[in-house]
């Protein structure tokens, strides 16, 4: 079936982004008043250091017009995610993003200036009352202080901010608009364009047949653009680097981890912790092999159900009152948001022709929230649902509780909430559901979850961290080479399961790669949620963590989770979730007992 263009779509369920603006003559008018300030800025290089007062007014005109720019730009950029083929929507994100970078350029001054004043100077500054809302932000200023070029430098590196994005702009273009599927068969041997959404059906087909053809037709694809994808890669890998020199990092994870104060420990912990993990995921392959009835464990045979016959088809409407459910625990408040994104249309839910493929949360401070989704009607789209609410409910809470200054929280902990919510509907489904069968379909789910979620992102957070490395030591980054390393690391992680050749390609289809060093936190992000969501469910208090969700970045994250009661720098956080991965395959297994 053919995809329907954006305008062919039934508006009722794509978002509505007149809060933001309500017009595109309205955006025209905010973007130019949003350059004018822009301008302007560069009038106070040499006035920030001069006094408090003189810091505190500089300060306010750079955040002022920082929160114009961001809202000039989102607007334009949630127009484009949702038809990136419209040329007048590229139009207003190119423009909007030299806005940006303007901004950057100008505000060059701002972090050299403030370390140019003496510590003691600074210390004595961040006690004035006045300053009270930048008080964290100058704390971490004079924390990078080893890492803060002078203004000549800042300026060229913020110049060159926008040609840094042109990797992952070129990946997103030639991904999401340019590349062309080929047609497969269905289960009722229909043939079908694949997409980017529906290929998410056809992986968890009963059919072998089907997940093998759409297997190797998604990847296949990708094969064939392997080289122009390697190279936009290394690109990137180059660029990381170029920028780790720059700012004097060791290493480019550590120069990522730094920017929310994260220790490298973090990092090889959880590495270390999921390898220490290896066997209970060896023990649930071997599982999947048996129940499947399989002679061999292909890669396309490790998202399909265990458990057959099992109709969880939903629709939206579904989906969303499943989660307004498992997400009562949360609280009044909580809820009655959940009701505002449905009925203010903050959620884009189906796929179009040109649309962003995955889904997303994006918040926009001063009005709320939105999320993007592309709901083909399955149970892990109404996961996808809960995730990004908790996203979305993460950002509503830090953009009332929080100034602009401070609202915007760490990547660190992006991903909790959207994993609390995930787990809650987990333990929802299990706690409602008596059918043996449903249970186990439910158990399984929930162990993907931690294969995908826990396991997966830190083989992606390997490759990311090896292939870094590779560079460094002087190793180009063809095809050839991230092929081959991606297979080690698959090697290792399923042992047991065939490790088939179009699996190497894999690598290339992750656009996170384009932001290096952030999809380890999903795995420490899932592994927090769960001793959050079992708190909430033991305690029936979720205080704490409504707390957590208000913090935005006026706290360095490792202590933000502190309050919601979890520290990520001990390694029983991740080890205690893997023992919660341990009990659940303990579990299906003597589910799936019963049903022999």
């Amino acid at each position: 079936m053919k995809l329907k263009t954006r305008k062919e779509m039934d508006a009722a369920y794509q978002w509505d982004l007149s809060p933001i603006f309500p017009d595109q003559a309205a955006w025209e008018k905010a973007y130019a008043a949003a350059a004018q300030a822009v301008d302007a800025v560069g009038a106070l290089a040499g006035t920030l250091g001069a006094s408090s007062a003189q810091m505190k007014a500089g300060l306010d005109t750079i955040y002022e017009t920082l929160q114009a720019v961001e809202r000039v730009y989102l607007y334009a950029s949630l127009l484009k995610n949702s038809d990136n083929g419209d040329a007048e929507y590229q139009r207003m994100e190119g423009m909007a993003m030299n806005l940006y970078v303007a901004m950057s350029t100008k505000c060059a001054f701002v972090d050299p200036e403030i370390l140019a004043l003496p510590e003691e100077t600074l210390r004595a500054y961040m006690e004035d009352p006045a300053l009270v809302s930048y008080r964290h932000i100058l704390e971490d200023t004079n924390r990078a202080r080893a890492h803060t070029l002078d203004e000549q430098g800042e300026r060229l590196l913020a110049m060159l901010s926008d040609a840094a994005g042109t990797p992952d702009n070129c990946f997103t273009m030639l991904e999401s608009v340019d590349m062309e599927f080929p047609v497969i068969r269905s289960e009722q041997g229909e043939e079908v364009r694949l997409t980017h959404g529906n290929y998410a059906l056809f992986r968890v087909s009963a059919d072998q047949r089907v997940r093998k053809e759409a297997f190797e037709a998604y990847h296949g694809t990708f094969q064939n653009y392997l080289n122009t994808i390697a190279a936009l890669y290394a690109g990137s890998v180059k660029l990381d680097d170029y920028y780790t020199r720059a700012r004097g990092y060791d290493s480019a994870c550590a120069r990522a981890l730094f920017a929310s104060n994260v220790p490298l420990s973090v990092y090889d912990s959880l590495v270390e912790a999921v390898h220490g993990g290896l066997g209970t995921m060896k023990q649930y392959l071997q599982l999947r092999k048996k129940v499947l009835g399989l002679s061999e464990l292909n890669m396309y045979d490790l998202y399909c159900p265990m458990v057959e016959n099992i109709d969880l088809h939903l629709t939206f409407e579904e989906a969303r009152e499943l989660v307004f459910a498992a997400t009562a625990p949360l609280g009044e408040e909580y809820h009655a948001l959940l009701q505002r994104a449905f009925d203010e249309r903050w959620i884009d839910v189906y796929e179009n022709k040109g649309k962003t493929t995955g889904a997303f949360s994006c918040g926009v401070y001063g009005v709320h929230p939105y999320v993007l989704m592309n709901f083909a009607g399955t149970l892990e789209d109404a996961f996808t649902l809960a995730h990004e609410l908790g996203h979305s409910m993460h950002s509503y809470f830090s953009d009332h509780a929080q100034d602009f200054a401070n609202h915007d929280y760490r990547i660190l902990v992006a991903e909790v909430a959207s994993t609390v919510n995930e787990v809650l509907l987990t333990k929802y489904l299990l706690k409602t559901e008596q059918d043996p069968r449903r249970r186990a379909y439910i158990l399984n789910h929930f162990l993907e979850g931690f294969r995908t979620t826990v396991y997966r992102q830190t083989l992606f957070a390997e490759f990311e961290r090896k292939a870094h490395e590779l560079y460094q030591q002087g190793e180009p980054l063809t095809a050839e080479v991230l092929n081959r390393l991606y297979r080690e690391l698959n090697d290792l992680y399923y042992e047991g399961a065939v490790n088939n050749p179009l699996q190497d390609v894999e690598w290339a289809r992750i656009p996170h790669f384009y932001t290096a060093f952030y999809v380890y936190q999903y795995a420490t992000g899932f592994c927090s949620a769960v001793a959050i969501a079992n708190r909430i469910l033991e305690t029936g208090d979720a205080s704490d963590y409504l707390k957590f969700l208000a913090t935005g970045g006026s706290m360095y994250p490792i202590d933000e989770l502190k309050i919601a009661g979890v520290d990520l720098t001990s390694p029983e956080t991740v080890g205690s979730a893997l023992q919660v991965f341990q009990e659940s395959l303990d579990e299906l297994k003597s589910v799936l007992e019963t049903l022999d």
